[in-house]
């Protein structure tokens, strides 16, 4: 039976790992070793300074005082290191674009990828008129995480990053689309409020995730579009002249 490695950036209590933990139920046996709280917007953060505590709390249940790459890292070397992959989310909220160096959710996944592990990152694109069904993102999750464990992938350069649409119950089931990261700028917005008393800045980010920049194509557009958009994420990100 295939052994599968859960985390998320959203705590170990996030409902979007409960929705993943049950889209895995039948993929796999699943161990799942997250944050004991949230850690969102961490990227690759790690402890490497101090100890890291585990604390089991049920069955195949652990909770860990530190960042997702931290529970990948340990995850993999000392709970569950034969592990088939490591699987992260599902994150509220979604990662695309340019945002997926800042996500401790794609972190998680790339850091397995780098320990030689295949990896997934799967995010919940989050809109706000709407509440989110978990159940409906859990069954979207299974059917896409089965494609991509279905390929034969020889070699670990990559992992995964998929996103789901925020669509109303209504609609029809969105489909997937493979394509490309969004090289597209981050929009970074400020609003800034000056002391008066010693003549510092207080600047707190406004910029709005729902308007950003497209390039037609690319995983920012298919999702914003209402199609669950599924991209590879190689290693190597460096362009070589050889």
């Amino acid at each position: 039976m295939r052994t599968i490695l859960l985390t998320n950036d959203d705590g170990i209590a996030a409902p979007g790992l409960a929705a993943l933990f049950r889209a895995c139920g039948e993929l796999g046996r699943c161990i799942v070793v997250a944050p004991a709280a949230a850690s969102s917007g961490s990227s690759h953060t790690c402890t490497t300074h101090g100890p890291i505590r585990v604390t089991h709390e049920s069955d195949d249940w652990y909770a860990v005082a530190g960042t997702p790459v931290d529970c990948a890292r340990v995850g993999l070397t000392q709970v569950a290191p034969n592990a088939d992959i490591l699987i992260s989310g599902i994150n509220n909220g979604g990662n695309l674009g340019a945002d997926l160096y800042i996500s401790g959710t794609a972190a998680a996944a790339r850091e397995a990828a780098l320990l030689g592990y295949r990896g997934i990152a799967l995010s919940q694109y989050v809109r706000p008129d709407l509440d989110v069904d978990w159940e409906a993102t859990s069954c979207r999750a299974q059917t896409v995480l089965q494609q991509l464990l279905d390929m034969q992938e020889s070699a670990v350069e990559h992992f995964w990053t998929v996103t789901f649409p925020h669509i109303p119950p209504t609609d029809p089931e969105p489909a997937t689309r493979f394509c490309g990261l969004d090289p597209g700028p981050l929009r970074v917005e400020f609003t800034v409020e000056r002391q008066q008393s010693d003549r510092s800045l207080i600047a707190t980010f406004s910029g709005d995730y729902h308007s950003r920049e497209r390039k037609p194509g690319r995983d920012v557009d298919v999702c914003f579009g209402g199609e669950i958009a599924v991209t590879k994420v190689p290693l190597d990100i460096a362009k070589h002249d050889d």
